[in-house]
């Protein structure tokens, strides 16, 4: 009798597993197809405009090799926007990080206006960002560079503050159990170990800048994003394909020697 109900137990766990991953899946697909129907996806509109985009394509090669030359300055500029915009989102992003981590300041009242404020940065798009500091600050690459910082101070705000959590808590009760301030213990108990993970997370928000940066001027914020928006104003695609070509070369390279450098630091 024991024998038989131990076998009906199994089965029927594996019932109802099946029966969850079942609902699930059914769950899953009605709420796609409802994003579907409310978005105005088709697939048969999607088969109708390959035509037009392989026609794109046709138009786009061979890019205008002569356009090499003359987008190089604003490629660089974008570099640039990247490098700045990366720099002091980092450096303001550690203190940020460090009053939203729980384990290091214990106290609400400053963890959560810090976290709350991390999640609103994260939460506005850079183009947003770009386009708000565009109207302030006037048309150029500072505003874009604003943009950008605000943009990495979220991301890198959030990664690290993750991290500082994680951190093993042993040197940091030893500290507190001789007496060390709150000063000493970042210094010597927080930040050697997150010193590592905080250039890896750097690394990355600078690649995903440089990305960022390349379609900021479309908004009139630097960068050879305003180059994109003229050639494709003007239906030149020989041009846009030059452009994409140009930042992807440089992008791949960015993505290389970061990705090297991220490995040996981990």
């Amino acid at each position: 009798m024991s024998s038989s109900s131990t076998n009906q137990k199994p089965v029927s766990f594996y019932r109802q597993k099946k029966t969850k991953q079942s609902f699930t899946v059914l769950l899953f697909l009605a709420i796609l197809y409802a994003s579907g129907l409310t978005v105005g996806f088709s697939f048969s509109d999607l088969q109708r405009g390959l035509p037009n985009m392989g026609d794109l394509i046709i138009e786009m090669v061979p890019p205008d090799w002569a356009y090499f030359t003359r987008i190089t300055e604003p490629i660089l500029e974008t570099i640039r926007m990247a490098i700045l915009g990366t720099t002091f989102g980092a450096i303001l992003a550690m203190p940020l990080a460090l009053l939203a981590a729980r384990n290091v300041l214990r106290a609400k009242w400053i963890n959560l206006p810090a976290r709350w404020l991390l999640n609103l940065i994260r939460t506005i798009p850079d183009l947003l960002l770009a386009a708000i500091f565009v109207a302030i600050f006037g048309i150029g690459a500072f505003s874009g560079v604003l943009a950008l910082i605000g943009f990495s101070l979220g991301i890198i705000g959030k990664l690290i503050y993750e991290s500082i959590e994680g951190i093993d808590e042993g040197p940091l009760e030893a500290m507190r159990a001789v007496g060390a301030n709150q000063i000493k213990l970042i210094m010597y108990g927080v930040i050697p170990q997150v010193t590592a993970q905080f250039l890896s997370f750097t690394l990355y928000s600078f690649e995903v800048n440089v990305r960022a940066a390349a379609v900021l001027g479309l908004v009139g914020a630097g960068g050879i994003g305003l180059y994109y928006d003229q050639a494709l104003g003007f239906f030149d695609y020989a041009r846009v394909s030059t452009i994409i070509l140009y930042t992807l070369i440089v992008v791949l390279i960015i993505d290389f020697i970061s990705t090297s450098l991220r490995e040996k630091l981990s």
